[in-house]
């Protein structure tokens, strides 16, 4: 299928008429909408989709890294929160809990404003929003300041966290299976990236201007999302043949498949995203560390786990995401028994050895799980019958869906994990009995990854068991 071919055409003479852009692009209502896509079939992908797919995926990781920034907007503010502002450590574990909480619930509904307004559309609409957070955070960062004005703002920067949902939604949209791993691991990554960004830039402040200067790291984030807006408004695109479809958010719900990756979600994206908020607390609640110190080493762990998020996605495509999860929560334990035993030390050094380690590790679970939604829809729709372009289908009508609430239940793992640390510390001192139980979730994710996706007798392990038509060719799918 040629660009030409992809084009549709209207004779309207009006402002709706779509206009030919030799690319695969039309104009519709004055806005860019391509009004035809498949990116399964190999020629149009060749020709047309590819090029038009990085483009997009390039503007999309560049709102989302900033929605991220945004969201763990307040991990960075409480290192500037010295005694004047009267919070205990318990109230900033709670305070930075804030947007994990409110950009897990705007996950669901992010992910249909895709379908709803286009994926250009939504991308600037929902970068402008993280205006709101960024501007109201700098009118009261001051000691002073109620401790209840202080959450609702912080809750406020949960937007930011929404941004991952329907940027993921979108881009899963662009990609056809094959390449879906790679694609939506540099998007995920590229996003989480924006943590340890702003981490650097709030060290950054904190060695220069010192820790009476927050608003210094909001001055520089203001102009960035604007200009990311109009980036996202110039150069990306609305599927047209993406539309909201109920049904699919229902059936996804109600496929158990959903649930078991929602729990991984949490094992992995949930650990990332709550280390990621939490980390420079611990470390100046458990080891004394001053708001410099902190800052020095809070951006490496989300950094490393954010780079390696695209590498867990490639690993994924290429030896089955089921079985680079399973490793991954192995690790992870493995990790977490590291720092349990640091603390029990207060071995500062092995401490950050087995706390780094786990955002490494859980960056790259991030990539093979997601990896893995995909590909276990079309799995399903492959066991009930279903073949070629119908199975593919199906499985992007749902794993659409899924994804949607797969990355709401994830990001409250976040929530769990700073309220488990405010627990831990304030009923022992220590962040050690926290670190206990999620050690345990990692050995249930673990074993919950083998005992669905990879025992012998598991359902849904290959995607190529049901037997082809009399004279078809079998679908030749991607393990997940």
């Amino acid at each position: 299928m040629t660009a030409e071919a992809a084009e549709t055409r209207s004779n309207s003479p009006d402002d709706t008429t779509a206009e030919s852009r030799g690319d695969g692009r039309v104009r519709r209502r004055g806005k860019r909408w391509i009004e035809h896509w498949d990116p399964e079939n190999e020629t149009f992908w060749a020709e047309t989709g590819e090029r038009i797919a990085r483009r997009n995926l390039a503007f999309s990781v560049l709102c989302e890294h900033i929605g991220f920034s945004i969201w763990s907007l307040w991990s960075v503010m409480v290192l500037f929160m010295g005694p004047e502002y009267g919070i205990d450590p318990a109230g900033k574990f709670f305070l930075v809990a804030m947007p994990t909480m409110v950009g897990a619930v705007l996950r669901v509904p992010y992910t249909f404003a895709v379908a709803r307004f286009g994926g250009r559309n939504w991308t600037v609409l929902s970068a402008l929003l993280l205006l709101v957070p960024a501007s109201v955070a700098a009118l009261v960062i001051e000691p002073g300041t109620s401790y209840s004005t202080f959450l609702l703002v912080a809750a406020l920067a949960g937007v930011g966290g929404g941004n991952f949902a329907s940027s993921m939604t979108n881009i899963n949209s662009f990609f056809p299976l094959r390449k879906k791993g790679y694609a939506l691991g540099l998007n995920a990554g590229g996003g989480n990236i924006g943590v340890p960004v702003i981490q650097l830039l709030g060290l950054l402040v904190i060695g220069t201007a010192g820790a009476a200067q927050p608003r210094l790291v909001l001055a520089v984030y203001v102009p960035l999302i604007v200009v990311a807006a109009v980036l996202a408004a110039l150069f990306m695109d609305n599927l047209a043949p993406v539309t909201n479809d109920t049904g699919a958010a229902v059936d996804a719900a109600r496929e158990p498949h959903t649930w078991v990756m929602s729990l991984l979600y949490i094992g992995t994206f949930g650990s990332f995203i709550g280390y990621s908020f939490a980390f420079g607390l611990v470390l100046q609640s458990q080891f004394a560390r001053t708001p410099l110190q902190a800052a020095s080493m809070t951006f490496i762990g989300p950094l490393l786990g954010s780079l390696i998020r695209p590498v867990g996605g490639r690993l994924a495509d290429q030896f089955g995401g089921a079985r680079i999860t399973l490793g991954t929560f192995a690790a992870m334990a493995l990790a977490t028994g590291v720092v349990i035993g640091a603390s029990a030390m207060k071995s500062l050094p092995v401490f950050l050895v087995g706390f780094i380690s786990l955002f490494v590790l859980s960056g790259l679970g991030n990539g093979s799980t997601y990896k893995m939604i995909p590909g276990i829809f079309q799995t399903l729709a492959v066991r009930r019958g279903l073949a070629g372009e119908a199975a593919a289908a199906y499985g992007r009508r749902l794993s659409g869906a899924a994804m949607g609430l797969i990355g709401a239940v994830g990001a409250l793992g976040g929530l769990a994990i700073n309220l488990a640390f405010r627990q831990s510390f304030m009923a022992t001192g220590s962040g050690t009995p926290a670190f206990v139980s999620f050690l345990v979730c990692y050995a249930v994710c673990g074993a919950v990854t083998w005992a669905v996706y990879l025992r012998p007798a598991a359902g849904v392990r290959r995607t190529a068991q049901a037997p082809a038509a009399e004279g078809e060719a079998r679908p030749a799918y991607a393990e997940v």
